[in-house]
């Protein structure tokens, strides 16, 4: 877990910002919506990496934290 929340950060740190705050938020949004072979571009693959990683992260944590405790419940540790 430790290797995927700093493969995140890396990824996140790595990618470009696209907008400047709300207003670029707002104002902003068709232009990189609706650019040409934007699902090619290096920043689309890191930004889909990130979300393949962040969803990952999220499922082995969930899996973590239900296991530990059905083994605590188990052994009957307090």
């Amino acid at each position: 877990m430790i290797v995927l929340a700093i493969a995140i950060t890396v990824l996140i740190l790595l990618q470009q910002s696209r907008n400047s705050g709300l207003s670029g938020a707002i104002a902003g949004g068709a232009d990189n919506f609706f650019g040409k072979n934007k699902a090619r571009s290096a920043d689309a693959k890191l930004a889909r990496f990130t979300k393949i990683l962040a969803v990952i992260f999220f499922i082995i944590t969930l899996f973590a934290t239900f296991f530990f405790a059905f083994m605590k419940g188990k052994l009957g540790i307090a």
